[in-house]
């Protein structure tokens, strides 16, 4: 019981472990039971079983208008008895009348009100069931959407047996933290919404036993180039682990197209091997082989904002670019999982350990934790990323699973794009 705002007490029913639309779906069957036990059908006088009403969550007894209980024999002969009563009958209900029925029409009653019981529970279910759970499939996913975004924003990785160079904003031998996480966190803590980061690099020296009286040091750095970061060395012998981080309007490469550019944001902080290798193909200028040859809309399963419509439908379409990142006559090394978040509409990652990889045009919840994610698009680079998926395509079918290629592969190449903190809405390329 709960005390309303009157002074009150009322009764609040709270059905543990059953879903809700299962009990909407019981009380329009209630009610369709109550129309049909108040009119006639077919010039049969119904069964009097729904004039009792329902009483708190006790089953329905079968009564008649004036509260005696109803029978069916054995037989299936149905029996009504009725009394006289002294109370006024409603006028909405109407009167049983007292008659005997033979062998033949006492069971038909009986199994014509089952039969439309039975078909209209039928209906109900499968009108109802699946309007709640996309409700309720929207807000679990929803709910798992808010702890991944929690996750990706405590995301901490560094490189193990890599140095970075660069000028020093805060000292090792006066900065003494406990893990690398702690000194990567010290690193972000000194980016800010208005401006580049003071910090875009830091260093830390993890292994007792070889740091010996530097274990412990976090260099806070600041590089030149934040995309062309100023490694030091890189080898089993070093001692330092590494990593970097990109603010606001940092850390952009932009995929030329002939349709035009998309704009991504590497991460660094949750995929600091994906993005090193991608920095270094930045070096290389041309970026010969890559190119998206896959591209699937959302069709009907995800609205426009990349949530999921229906439950348990993930596709074909697959809402998603897929294409190559490596570049011809070079030799690629499987990249290890790093960071595997829940797949978000713009996210861009491996497919497997890389070259091959895809961008999301949709919510994924199926996909985890399979994908490490390196980057995301910018969402004024979506449009653009919708128009490939609807270029000419073809449908084949790999390994049992029919997909769409491009009638056209589109070629790309790597840039660099650097936001304008001064007005955040235009771009210029160096």
């Amino acid at each position: 019981g709960q005390q309303g705002k009157d002074g009150r007490f009322f009764t609040v029913w709270k059905w543990r472990g059953f879903p809700h639309w299962h009990l909407h779906s019981f009380l329009i069957i209630i009610h369709v039971l109550r129309f049909y036990g108040g009119h006639r059908f077919h010039g049969l006088d119904p069964p009097a079983a729904t004039c009792a009403g329902v009483q708190g969550l006790e089953p329905m007894k079968p009564m008649n208008c004036t509260g005696r209980p109803l029978q069916c024999s054995s037989f299936g002969k149905f029996r009504a008895h009725i009394q006289q009563s002294d109370s006024p009958r409603s006028p909405s209900v109407p009167m049983v009348s007292k008659k005997h029925y033979g062998s033949e029409a006492g069971w038909r009653p009986c199994l014509i009100l089952s039969a439309i019981t039975i078909a209209t529970c039928v209906t109900v279910y499968f009108v109802l069931s699946p309007l709640f759970s996309a409700s309720e499939y929207l807000q679990e996913f929803d709910a798992r959407t808010v702890e991944t975004e929690a996750q990706s924003a405590a995301c901490c990785r560094g490189i193990d047996h890599l140095e970075l160079w660069g000028k020093a904003v805060k000292w090792g031998t006066h900065h003494i933290v406990n893990t690398s996480q702690e000194c990567c966190q010290a690193c972000k803590d000194m980016c800010s919404d208005s401006g580049p980061c003071l910090c875009d690099s830091w260093v830390f020296c993890a292994d007792r036993n070889r740091c010996g009286d530097k274990f412990g040091q976090c260099w806070l750095k600041k590089q030149e180039d934040p995309l062309t970061p100023d490694v030091q060395e890189s080898s089993d012998k070093v001692i330092w682990t590494s990593g970097l981080v990109y603010g606001k309007g940092m850390g952009i490469l932009s995929l030329d197209m002939e349709h035009g550019a998309i704009h991504i944001k590497l991460l660094p902080e949750c995929a600091p091997a994906s993005v090193l290798y991608l920095l270094e193909l930045l070096k290389v200028r041309h970026c010969a082989g890559c190119q998206f040859y896959r591209a699937e809309g959302r069709g009907t399963t995800w609205d426009i904002e990349g949530n999921p419509k229906y439950k348990n439908q993930a596709g074909p379409p697959y809402a998603l670019i897929q294409g190559t990142l490596e570049v011809y006559g070079t030799s690629f090394k499987d990249i290890s999982s790093e960071a595997t978040p829940l797949i978000k509409r713009g996210m861009v990652g491996w497919i497997g350990g890389g070259p091959e990889f895809f961008i999301s045009l949709a919510n994924h919840n199926e996909w985890y934790p399979k994908y490490t994610v390196f980057a995301s698009v910018l969402p004024e680079s979506m449009p653009l990323v919708e128009k490939l998926a609807s270029l000419p395509t073809s449908s084949v079918v790999w390994d049992g699973v029919k997909v769409s290629l491009l009638q056209k592969y589109v070629r790309f190449k790597l840039s660099r794009s650097v936001r304008i903190y001064q007005n955040l809405s235009t771009w210029r390329k160096t």
